[in-house]
């Protein structure tokens, strides 16, 4: 007769092996303002990203001044562009704002090329700042500012962050800190475009590029230091 005992322990099935309890990860950032302060800078590319969207205008406008040629003053500033593409590219480095570089200088040729007029390579620019600056407007007046989206690409949900009424804020805020640059580049350039002042133009772009950006910039990262928002994330 079989020992019931000694038939049970036979066949029990060996004890699980214990897991260690997982660790969660520590986050990227901890709080709204770390967050905005990090995706800005990663979106204009840093310093060098930011002179390097300047130095092809600047190759295009001395080039005017001097030559009056305006393809040859077109080909110097794309010249300048590719030029800077091969470092990049030597060095092993990321070319997305190199590239960005060249298709603004690609759409301004393209303009000016077809009308002769050397202002013309300056249009595009400004319509992309009334756009621009129309989106944001727009995102401000429907209580959904464009800034929130940086949120949503850290936490991982896109709109969570609307729920928080002084996250809202704060974006519309950081929102205006990014409209006024776009609003002050075309109420200025726009009438030195109607006016056909092509030196004025090339001047007042590379002054309100980088330097305008990098006060409005200031301007956030100043209303950011301020705070201490938690950044909420959804249970994993």
């Amino acid at each position: 007769m079989n020992d019931p005992a000694r038939r049970d322990s036979g066949s029990a099935d060996p004890a699980p092996e214990e897991t260690a309890p997982e660790v969660p990860e520590k986050a990227a950032y901890d709080t709204v303002e770390e967050a905005v302060r990090a995706q800005l800078s990663k979106a204009l590319g840093g310093a060098r990203g930011v002179v390097e969207a300047a130095i092809p205008t600047i190759g295009f406008t001395v080039s005017w001044i001097v030559t009056k040629e305006l393809k040859l003053s077109l080909g110097i500033g794309a010249a300048l562009a590719v030029v800077l593409l091969l470092v990049r590219l030597a060095q092993r480095s990321t070319v997305q704002f190199v590239l960005n570089s060249i298709f603004g200088i690609a759409i301004a040729a393209l303009f000016a090329l077809r009308s002769g007029k050397a202002q013309d390579a300056f249009l595009p620019g400004i319509i992309y700042n009334a756009g621009y600056a129309a989106a944001l407007l727009l995102s401000i007046v429907v209580r959904w500012p464009l800034v929130g989206f940086i949120i949503g690409s850290v936490t991982g949900d896109p709109t969570a962050w609307h729920r928080d009424r002084e996250i809202v804020r704060l974006c519309s805020r950081l929102t205006w800190l990014l409209l006024i640059p776009c609003l002050v580049r075309v109420a200025v350039q726009y009438p030195l475009y109607l006016a056909g002042h092509v030196a004025w133009l090339g001047a007042a772009k590379v002054v309100m590029g980088w330097p305008l950006q990098v006060a409005g910039l200031a301007a956030m990262v100043w209303l950011l230091a301020r705070g201490r928002t938690p950044l909420d994330r959804p249970a994993s």
